[in-house]
């Protein structure tokens, strides 16, 4: 099996979190019927964004999923997960307060993204008010999810400075429960 990234932009009849809550449950137990797994779905603050883990032996699984819960689909792509083991993230999800997005340059490879983050990860220890949670990267090198635990925004920009990787966006965000 294989873990898959999909992002959405909630319509406005998903910006309830109840509601956002029952559409996330009936995703979970249509994939446990597709043969596939809701790991993680991580929601922006303000209900417009969410970002959905999936762990599926196809994309199109994914996307069908969603789109059968009338959560439209902006991008579905297969990730690798780093900084935590996915036994762990199936028993349990942590809070995370921040997602860092990172659109990866043009000609990065998959070692050497690797090994850029294994030498600057000694940077955490310089902002201790930032635990790095886990990263979802892109299999494709297009693009990463960096989850975070901070007291504020500001720490994580001090936090990926320290490590020198780059920040498109920061979204504040909610965790949704995923019925296992």
């Amino acid at each position: 099996m294989t873990l898959y990234l999909a992002e959405s932009v909630l319509p406005q009849n998903l910006r309830e979190r109840a509601l956002l809550e029952q559409a996330t449950k009936k995703i979970s137990a249509q994939a446990s019927e597709h043969n596939s797994a809701l790991i993680e779905v991580q929601v922006a603050e303000d209900l417009s964004r969410a970002f959905f883990i999936f762990e599926s032996t196809e994309q199109q699984t994914v996307r069908n999923l969603l789109t059968a819960s009338e959560v439209p689909v902006t991008l579905v792509k297969q990730v690798r997960l780093l900084g935590q083991e996915l036994e762990d993230l199936r028993k349990n999800v942590p809070q995370v307060k921040y997602l860092v997005e990172w659109n990866l340059p043009e000609g990065l490879t998959m070692d050497a993204y690797l090994n850029r983050k294994k030498e600057n990860s000694v940077g955490y220890a310089n902002v201790p008010e930032v635990t790095f949670e886990r990263t979802y990267v892109c299999e494709d090198m297009t693009k990463c999810l960096c989850l975070y635990q901070a007291p504020k925004k500001e720490d994580i920009y001090r936090a990926r400075e320290a490590v020198k990787a780059p920040v498109d966006a920061i979204t504040e965000t909610v965790t949704i429960s995923v019925d296992k």
